[in-house]
């Protein structure tokens, strides 16, 4: 089973706001216990972790993150910076955690100009400046990724696998 979270981290422009007992908090708590699955993904718009040029916004995505962490949520997707960055399994506090922690990826890279790094966070794994799409396969207890670059010369930059909680 397979489950998908969107999330709304424009805090200032959601009812209620993002914080521990907002509406869309306890929303997500609900939602996410109704919903044990082997495989979860969120997404949202700003990342806890980037090392990208507009860099990690924690007031918009921490609580999402503690609530996805402590309920084994698997990957994490965010954009806000023009790049492609990778993340190890780690907590929301930014502890690498192989087993129980969430695999985050930054994922800007849909035709804008790209913008540059600053120097690499905690548990970077790979990180690059590259026109493309990341395809995401959910599979009962697993899931894989690979970054597919616009530009046809040039092959699979990211890609890999990992089992889910």
């Amino acid at each position: 089973m397979r489950h998908i979270v969107a999330l709304n981290c424009s805090c200032n422009h959601v009812p209620g706001g993002c914080e521990g007992d907002s509406p869309q908090v306890r929303w997500l708590r609900r939602d996410l216990s109704a919903h044990r699955s082997r495989c979860t993904l969120a997404y949202m718009h700003h990342p806890l972790f980037s090392s990208g040029y507009h860099g990690a916004i924690p007031d918009k995505s921490k609580t999402f993150w503690r609530v996805l962490y402590n309920s084994d949520a698997d990957v994490v997707l965010a954009g806000h910076d023009y790049d492609y960055e990778r993340f190890a399994k780690q907590s929301p506090t930014g502890k690498r955690r192989p087993k129980q922690g969430i695999r985050s990826f930054v994922v800007g890279t849909g035709g804008t100009e790209l913008t540059p790094f600053s120097a690499a966070k905690p548990n970077t794994q790979d990180r690059f400046r590259e026109h493309g799409v990341l395809q995401l396969r959910l599979h009962p207890g697993s899931y894989s990724w690979k970054f597919i670059p616009v530009e046809d010369n040039k092959k699979f930059i990211d890609s890999g696998s990992d089992s889910g909680h």
